[in-house]
């Protein structure tokens, strides 16, 4: 199998270190080599982001590091929120198989009159979106509209009741008689299949 690099970014508001964070990078390293990183302002205690072009200079740095350490045939950027946001403003300046983002910011402070979607428009590398439809910053028929109008590939997995962190109430699992467990499994199988899509293949 060819040798796979995802780079893992996580959202605004927690580190790396998180939990949710976490859970997911030890799912995604069954399928390729999983770095994750904190952005400056994450690292130095501060609460407010940085500005956009220091972000995606973090998100430069960290990747390149990233490949340099794994030398992969590909490469992914995985985020949650934010740092899907970022890796898609990456992936305009720095050649990437694919995005992955889990819960897209679309909505600027859940404003829907401030779409963050000229970086969605732009891009050159296959997405895929993995939404909530409890997701305030991403309304579903927002999300499709500016999908019609995106020039490439780009595939979405909605998870039914889940928020903007994919988390479904728990009487919303009784009702449906599942756990969190298996909805996280279900989005898991949605970006494995992804990336097995978009990964280069090596004889």
């Amino acid at each position: 199998m060819s040798r796979r690099l995802i780079l893992f970014a996580p959202g605004a508001g927690a580190p790396s270190s998180h939990p949710w964070i976490q859970n997911w990078k030890l799912r995604l390293s069954e399928i390729g080599e999983v770095e994750t990183f904190d952005y400056d302002y994450m690292t130095a205690g501060r609460k407010r982001a940085d500005p956009l072009p220091q972000l995606i200079a973090a998100h430069r740095k960290a990747l390149e590091a990233a490949r340099e350490k794994y030398q992969p045939d590909s490469t992914f950027l995985i985020g949650k929120s934010m740092g899907g946001r970022i890796g898609c403003h990456v992936s305009l300046e720095q050649k990437v198989d694919g995005l992955v983002c889990l819960g897209y910011p679309l909505c600027a402070m859940g404003d829907r009159t401030k779409l963050r979607d000229e970086v969605l428009r732009a891009l050159t590398t296959p997405v895929l979106f993995v939404q909530g439809t409890r997701d305030a910053l991403c309304p579903l028929g927002l999300l499709e509209r500016v999908r019609a109008e995106m020039k490439v590939p780009n595939l979405l997995h909605v998870v039914e009741h889940g928020d903007h962190s994919l988390r479904v109430l728990k009487r919303q699992l009784q009702a449906i008689g599942e756990t969190q467990e298996e909805v996280d499994e279900r989005a898991f199988g949605a970006v494995a299949g992804f990336i097995d899509q978009f990964a280069a293949t090596v004889d």
